[in-house]
């Protein structure tokens, strides 16, 4: 029987050991995901503790059971603080310090003074505790990568359920001190159910972090590296074939003279005034909008659910907010405009495109008419407003 148990060891052991360099290799081929990094460092810390507790089994001493505890213990605590790191982003050690410091507290005395029994319960109790816990920061973040999340949820709290059934039967054993490691269908069924788990969960990690990956590509290419607005492609692909009604407006924006900026200062300058409007715009926005950088120094927002006025009023308000702005370049204050044409969609719809090119040809009477200005597509003035029209305004 022993020597059953002891296989059961060698093979989770090797697998955590596996997994883990799996990990490692995934993670160093492109650091994006740095949670990887932090599961690679539990899992050494889980392999080695899996070594003590091996060591424990073949013989019994207060030795090799504290450090298995505190090996052990500190590695699962790491888990935990990787899922709230993949979750929220934070640094991980701080909580896996905090989580192991309470861990080793509550059951590493107990191991010192030849209570080796009670101390194994505990450990089980907080390892299913801080599994199940793992699970749940998943579960939260789940919408992230429904599939991968989902499948290590139920991974997790099937693994800390398989510590939790290990501490029951110890409960029910009744015995303080332990002569030698706990043998029993309970700890046979806790250690197949990890190597099955550790398996799983490595392969969803990878699928997590392929997932992870994905999104990134997505989102860096329907986003303009300088501005963080979306791109040209993301405003086409959102808006691009549909139809606008009354109640959506186009703007387009065109940053005043800009070539003189770049003429006289310099590219990084212009590259900073841009990112200048770009925050003054987002500034402005309204829930119902989206805003790109269509090129060069031209941007668009598409404003939906307005009322007669209201986008020309946005329009005029970044406007306002843009020339107000100092804008330090070489020690010298520099001011900015911008001027913008407004258009919106007919009653029966119209689509984007068409109102795009409408809002872009008021923006060039704009430049026209003086620039640092707003004016309306030519044909919205030609329209006589409604009565609802004339009580909004």
């Amino acid at each position: 029987m022993m020597l059953d148990y002891q296989s059961l060891l060698l093979a989770l052991g090797v697998s955590a050991a596996c997994l883990m360099v799996t990990l490692f290799g995934t993670w160093f081929s492109r650091r994006a995901d740095s949670f990887l990094l932090t599961l690679v460092i539990s899992l050494f810390l889980i392999v080695a503790g899996i070594a003590a507790y091996s060591s424990f089994t073949a013989q019994s001493g207060i030795a090799p059971a504290a450090i298995a505890y505190a090996l052990l213990m500190c590695g699962f605590s790491t888990i935990y603080a990787a899922s709230v790191q993949f979750r929220t982003g934070s640094s991980p050690w701080r909580l896996a310090g905090v989580l192991s410091f309470v861990s080793l507290a509550l059951g590493m005395p107990l191991i010192l003074v030849g209570l080796n029994g009670l101390g194994l319960i505990i450990m089980n109790v907080l390892t299913a505790i801080l599994l199940v816990g793992t699970g749940c920061q998943y579960w939260t973040a789940r919408k992230e990568a429904p599939g991968p999340l989902v499948g290590m949820v139920v991974l997790y709290c099937i693994s800390g359920f398989s510590f939790a059934l290990c501490a029951a039967v110890l409960i029910a054993d009744g015995r303080l001190s332990l002569k030698e490691a706990p043998t029993n269908w309970a700890e046979d069924l806790n250690i197949g159910i990890c190597i099955a788990g550790m398996t799983g969960i490595g392969a969803l990690s990878l699928a997590l972090h392929q997932w992870r990956m994905a999104a990134i590509h997505r989102h860096e290419a329907m986003t303009d590296a300088l501005t963080g607005l979306l791109n040209r492609r993301a405003l086409f692909d959102q808006y691009g074939g549909r139809k606008l009604n009354a109640s959506t407006a186009v703007i387009v924006f065109d940053i005043d003279r800009f070539k003189t900026i770049n003429d006289r200062f310099g590219h990084s300058a212009g590259d900073e005034v841009l990112k200048l409007f770009a925050q003054d715009m987002m500034a402005e926005m309204v829930p119902a909008a989206s805003a790109a950088r269509l090129g060069g120094e031209e941007f668009a927002m598409v404003v939906g659910e307005v009322m007669p006025g209201r986008a020309e009023r946005i329009a005029n308000a970044v406007r306002m907010r843009f020339a107000a702005r100092d804008i330090v370049i070489d020690g010298k204050l520099v001011r900015c405009t911008v001027s913008a044409g407004v258009s919106v969609g007919l009653p029966e719809g119209q689509p984007f495109e068409a109102v795009l090119n409408l809002a872009d040809g008021a923006l060039y009477e704009a430049k026209r008419a003086g620039r640092d200005r707003v004016e309306i597509a030519s044909y919205l003035r030609s329209i006589p407003p409604s009565p609802d029209s004339r009580t909004s305004a």
